[in-house]
């Protein structure tokens, strides 16, 4: 019996060692490389250039996965789908126009792209849409410094747009009634949420930077009277 027991001891050491030793890493967080440009960034400037470099990569994550489940859509073009996504990126970050948008920008280019009746590449326009209209609502900056300012009431806003535009891939079909485009799915099989998960991601991180803006003109009173109630009451006496 006393064996039997030292046997079962063993096996269940040996099973509690091996599930401690299973690989569990799901990757580290990664900082950017140190650059002399951001001598010329605060806290707050630095943590909005972050946060756009991260939303605009969401929104490219978002078309690389939409043209997956929309083929048919950089076809449309006559190019390839890399050559595609290639010249978004291009268009988003040197700010130039995308021809089928007919010179729109921010939430006009927005509507265009989300309209049922619009027969260009829908995945491109929109994808170039958002990504312009959250641009716009950083004051038409991707990376910004001490002389930059941002309005917390816009950047609110871009999150509730990116809301509604989701709403819309959700909701609304085009002329044919069938979905604007196919992103998430739930079905007896299947329970694809993925697409739903990138956009929030890109909401979260205007809403905070939203806050963060707000919040820092609070505390910029608060440490005033901070400094005022130290330079009279919170000063250490002398002791010889």
């Amino acid at each position: 019996m006393r064996l039997s027991t030292a046997i079962l001891s063993v096996l269940i050491f040996s099973l509690l060692n091996a599930c401690s030793t299973a690989p569990t890493s799901h990757g580290e967080v990664k900082g950017a490389s140190a650059s002399s440009r951001e001598m010329g960034q605060s806290d707050t400037n630095r943590m909005a250039t972050l946060a756009m470099r991260d939303n605009l990569e969401s929104l490219y994550l978002l078309m690389d996965k939409l043209y997956r489940r929309n083929p048919a859509e950089w076809k449309k073009s006559g190019a390839t789908r890399e050559e595609v996504v290639k010249r978004v990126r291009e268009a988003v970050e040197k700010r130039q126009t995308w021809a089928d948008l007919q010179g729109k920008h921010d939430i006009a280019a927005m509507s265009l792209a989300l309209s049922p009746d619009f027969k260009a590449d829908r995945v491109a326009a929109f994808i170039y849409a958002t990504a312009d209209m959250i641009i716009t609502a950083h004051g038409g900056k991707i990376e910004f410094f001490l002389i930059d300012g941002l309005d917390a009431q816009y950047l609110y806003n871009a999150a509730r747009n990116i809301e509604i535009a989701v709403w819309m891939l959700t909701n609304r079909r085009n002329t044919a009634g069938q979905p604007l485009l196919l992103s998430d799915e739930i079905n007896a099989t299947e329970r694809n949420l993925s697409f739903e998960r990138e956009f929030g991601k890109i909401v979260g991180r205007l809403d905070l930077l939203a806050e963060f803006i707000t919040e820092k003109y609070r505390r910029a009173g608060i440490s005033y009277v901070q400094n005022l109630l130290g330079g009279s009451f919170l000063q250490f006496l002398p002791v010889r």
